[in-house]
């Protein structure tokens, strides 16, 4: 068990080191002026978004795999309280917000985005506030 979770810390972290830094990116590409210094960026984008999906899709699995042994070994772990059912939901919109940010990419490559640079920087802090909501939903188990 102590493996599945220190996997899933692992690319929990890897997961959202793209969804804090992807968007910010974003504000640099609607800032920019210089062509090729937007194509520069638009090259960053496309592969940190590969590295996030990775992340991602690994902090998942680890997730469902440490869910699975809590669920075999101690079921009673999970069901004590809301905190968990919380922490699934806010995952989903953690989940939601990676997809929004393909959609940005593919916005940004094709000179679609009509997001401003202060729409963005507000778009990125969303990650920062459901990270701090799951840490203290799984740490302190408040509810």
């Amino acid at each position: 068990m102590l493996w599945l979770k220190a996997f899933h810390i692992i690319f929990v972290v890897t997961w959202f080191a793209g969804l804090f830094y992807l968007p910010r990116l974003f504000v640099y590409d609607v800032e920019a002026s210089e062509p090729e210094f937007r194509l520069r960026l638009r090259i960053m984008q496309r592969r940190l978004l590969m590295i996030t999906h990775i992340g991602g899709a690994l902090a998942v699995a680890f997730g469902i795999a440490l869910m699975g042994w809590w669920m075999k070994n101690a079921p009673q772990a999970l069901t004590t309280g809301a905190w968990f059912h919380l922490k699934l939901l806010l995952v989903v919109g953690l989940i939601a917000y990676h997809g929004m940010l393909m959609r940005l990419t593919r916005q940004l490559a094709n000179d679609r985005c009509t997001r401003s640079s202060r729409w963005l920087r507000l778009f990125n802090e969303i990650p920062a506030v459901l990270l701090i909501a799951i840490v203290i939903l799984v740490v302190v188990k408040p509810i």
